[in-house]
C-alpha cells in the first residue's frame, strides 16, 4: 500500500512525463533515425526528467485533512447522495436565462426545510421567468380548508354550465366560506352541489389525483401538490373551465381573506402585489396538517406557489415551516424588492381546528 499523498503525488509525475514526452517528438522522426547519437540523446534527457520528476514529487510534503475536515467532507457526501438531492431537482427553468435562479432556489428551499419534522409537498410556477418548482408533488394530504377553493369552483363551474348567476345566498355563503373559512357554509355548499358536481368539476381541471371526503368530511380530502397547482391555474389563466367573471369572483375572494388568516405562502411576497390565498389547517388526528396555497398578481406577472404539510406537532410549526419556505420562493421571485409582507405571528385563533375531524377508526 502507498503512503497517504503518494498518488497525488504520482499525477505530477505524470504530467511532467507528458511534457518531456512532446519535447523528444519536437526533435522530429527523421532526426532520431539519423545515428544512434541522435536517438540516445533525447532519451537520456527524457530519463533524466523523469528520475527528477518522480524524486521531487515523492518527497513533497502532503497536507492531509484533519479529522473534523474529513467528517465533514463525509457529512456532505452523504447529505448530496441522500438529502434532497433534490436541491437541483426542485426548481428547473424553462430556458438558459434563468437556470441560475432555478438553482439558487433549489438549494435555498432544501436549507430552509433542513431540520423540519413537517412532511412536506410543494409545487411553484412563476409565468415570468418560467421557473418551476416541485418537491414530492405526488404526495397526498388531507386537504383540510383549501378544498372550499374546490367547492368554490365547482359551484362557478355548475352556474356557467346552465347559464345562471349566483344567488344572493349563494354569495353569502361562498364569501363567508373563503373570507372567513366558515365551515357550516362549505357543508352547505358541498350538500348542494353533491359528489358528482363537485367530481365533474375535478375531471375537467385533470386534478385527476385528488380524492373527495366521505360524508360530509370534506376536510379529509385528498390532495397533492401537482392537482393544486392546476386548480390554482384554473382559477387564474383562461381556459375552458370556468369563465372570466368567474375567475374574476374566485381571486377577489381569495384577496380579501381576513388577516388572521393569510399567513403562510404570503410571506415575503412584495407588498405592491395581491396575494389571493386559502390555508387550512386540522389536527390528523393528533399531528397537523397545515396547507397554504395562493396565486400572486403585478407587476405585471402572476405566479403560484402550493405548500402543503403535515405531522406537525402544532400549528404554529406548520405556519412556520411553509412561511420559511415561502420567504424564499418570495425573495428570490422578486430580487430587490424592500416592501414585503412579513410573516404571520401566531393568532389567539390558531390551534383550534378548521373543521369537523373525523375519528381515527373510521379514517
Amino acid at each position: 500500500m502507498s503512503r497517504p499523498g503518494t498518488a497525488g503525488n504520482l499525477m505530477t509525475v505524470m504530467a511532467v512525463s507528458k511534457v518531456a514526452d512532446r519535447m523528444v517528438k519536437r526533435r522530429g522522426t527523421g532526426s532520431m533515425m539519423s545515428s544512434r547519437y541522435h536517438t540516445s540523446r533525447p532519451q537520456a534527457a527524457l530519463s533524466l526528467i523523469l528520475a527528477l520528476a518522480l524524486s521531487a514529487a515523492l518527497a513533497l510534503p502532503v497536507a492531509l485533512p484533519t479529522q473534523a475536515q474529513a467528517q465533514a467532507g463525509g457529512a456532505a457526501q452523504a447529505a448530496a447522495l441522500v438529502a434532497p438531492g433534490a436541491p437541483a431537482a426542485i426548481c428547473v427553468s424553462a430556458g438558459r436565462k434563468h437556470r441560475r435562479l432555478a438553482a439558487r432556489m433549489s438549494r435555498r428551499i432544501a436549507a430552509a426545510l433542513r431540520g423540519r419534522s413537517s412532511v412536506v409537498g410543494l409545487a411553484v410556477a412563476d409565468t415570468r421567468t418560467g421557473v418551476t418548482c416541485k418537491l414530492h408533488q405526488w404526495r397526498p394530504f388531507h386537504s383540510a380548508s383549501i378544498v372550499k377553493v374546490i367547492i368554490l369552483g365547482a359551484l362557478l363551474r355548475h352556474l356557467m354550465a346552465v347559464h345562471r348567476q349566483l344567488t344572493p345566498e349563494q354569495v353569502t355563503l361562498t364569501t363567508a366560506m373563503i373570507t372567513e373559512s366558515s365551515n357550516s357554509a362549505a357543508t352547505e355548499l358541498w350538500d348542494e352541489l353533491g359528489r358528482r358536481r363537485l367530481q365533474r368539476f375535478l375531471d375537467l381541471a385533470k386534478m385527476t389525483h385528488t380524492r373527495l371526503g366521505q360524508g360530509g368530511f370534506w376536510g379529509l380530502t385528498w390532495v397533492i401538490a401537482h392537482d393544486e397547482l392546476l386548480l390554482l391555474k384554473v382559477i387564474k389563466a383562461r381556459n375552458s373551465v370556468l369563465d372570466w367573471p368567474s375567475r374574476v369572483y374566485a381571486l377577489s375572494l381569495m384577496a380579501r381573506v381576513i388577516p388572521s388568516e393569510r399567513w403562510g405562502v404570503t410571506a415575503g411576497a412584495p407588498a405592491d402585489m395581491t396575494a389571493h390565498v386559502k390555508n387550512g389547517w386540522l389536527p390528523d388526528p393528533d399531528l397537523w396538517v397545515i396547507n397554504s396555497i395562493g396565486v400572486f398578481t403585478g407587476r405585471h406577472r402572476t405566479y403560484r406557489i402550493v405548500v402543503l404539510t403535515r405531522d406537525n406537532p402544532s400549528m404554529t410549526y406548520g405556519v412556520d415551516t411553509i412561511q420559511g419556505v415561502a420567504e424564499v420562493i418570495n425573495h428570490q421571485l422578486n430580487p430587490g424588492v424592500t416592501e414585503v409582507i412579513p410573516p404571520s405571528a401566531p393568532y389567539p385563533s390558531w390551534g383550534t381546528p378548521d373543521e369537523r375531524i373525523l375519528p381515527p377508526a373510521r379514517r
